[in-house]
């Protein structure tokens, strides 16, 4: 297998695997600018635990590679125009903007991050099972089964290199339709990390492992643990001011913030056992917690089980929005909650 060192040398190599942004978010949560495509230099450098200057100094040695990944730096009215469609407040006369792809770009090329170091061993380890898995021709597999999977392969093939490239320069070129060219392309991205997470969680149950990574991680995670990691896939999709609220006083709702359009989102989170399931009880706190004691645009029940059904059924008329566990895992590989884009 090779080994990471060798993406920090070879542009060729970084070049191959530049597709592969999902990544990015199954090593840690990239937080994205309202407009859900772009991080600034802060924001990189925040993603990688760096300082702003080891970015900057980072560009001006691979501007020209990171050019043709997408990055750029915004002036004038074209900054003015951005600043006002994502709501940013700062003077500053130039933004640099990272789209995903920029972003993985620099995990390749930065040599004192651990943080890109461990996106640089995931990306190489996928690529590296994606070639190599070798056939067990001692395991029985159904036609029916084969050809599932064969089909699953071959649609996550096409929507990673055809599908969302295609996107990506229908958004960059449309002016009046780009917001909804960013929802479809969301859905399709939304569709390929499912598919790559389902694949994931069938090869860990077929070795004999009960849950796949992300479960097992947030089984092992206590109750504190989980509430931070539910706020940074909040900040990943984009939401702002998101706090944990203190357990004495949180009257019911551990987390608030705002979606990137603004909507006020309060969050309830149950880290138990997958074979316990939420009671209606929780679910009547909860409901009364979101519209009377914080009111809520967006309120989210989020469990590491599932949803008696007398506690779905109060969520559904009370308009609260459930996050029971497969879809909880499925988030936090990399899938994006709906409810949390703009209205």
């Amino acid at each position: 297998m090779i080994n990471e060192s060798a993406l920090l040398e070879s542009k060729a190599l970084r070049s191959g695997v530049l597709e592969r942004t999902d990544v990015l978010d199954r090593v840690k949560a990239l937080s994205l600018l309202p407009d859900g495509m772009h991080v600034t230099t802060a924001m990189v450098g925040a993603y990688f635990e760096v300082g702003v200057k080891a970015i900057e100094s980072l560009v001006v040695d691979h501007r020209e590679e990171l050019e043709a990944n997408g990055y750029r730096v915004l002036a004038g009215t074209e900054l003015t125009s951005f600043k006002e469609a994502c709501g940013i407040q700062s003077r500053t006369r130039a933004l640099a903007l990272y789209p995903r792809r920029a972003v993985l770009n620099v995990a390749m090329l930065l040599r004192d991050s651990e943080v890109a170091r461990q996106v640089r061993v995931y990306l190489l380890d996928m690529e590296y099972m994606a070639r190599t898995q070798p056939v067990d021709n001692n395991t029985v597999h159904s036609p029916a089964e084969d050809l599932d999977e064969h089909i699953d392969r071959r649609l996550t093939h096409i929507l990673s290199k055809t599908v969302v490239p295609l996107f990506n320069a229908l958004i960059e070129t449309s002016g009046e339709h780009s917001r909804e060219l960013v929802e479809l392309r969301e859905d399709v991205e939304n569709v390929e990390r499912r598919l790559c997470w389902h694949h994931e969680r069938m090869r860990a149950l077929e070795a004999g492992t009960p849950t796949d990574a992300v479960g097992a991680s947030i089984k092992a995670m206590t109750w504190q643990a989980f509430e931070r990691h539910v706020a940074d896939l909040l900040r990943r999709d984009g939401c702002t001011q998101v706090v944990v609220r203190q357990a004495r006083s949180d009257r019911g709702i551990d987390i608030t913030g705002h979606t990137a359009d603004g909507r006020t989102v309060a969050v309830q989170c149950k880290n138990r056992d997958a074979r316990w399931s939420v009671p209606s009880a929780d679910m009547q706190k909860f409901a009364g917690a979101a519209r009377t004691i914080h009111p809520a645009d967006v309120a989210l029940f989020v469990a590491t089980s599932h949803f008696s059904s007398e506690a779905q059924a109060i969520a559904d008329l009370s308009g609260i929005i459930t996050v029971a566990r497969d879809e909880l895992e499925a988030w936090s590989a990399g899938a994006r909650l709906k409810a949390l884009r703009s209205a």
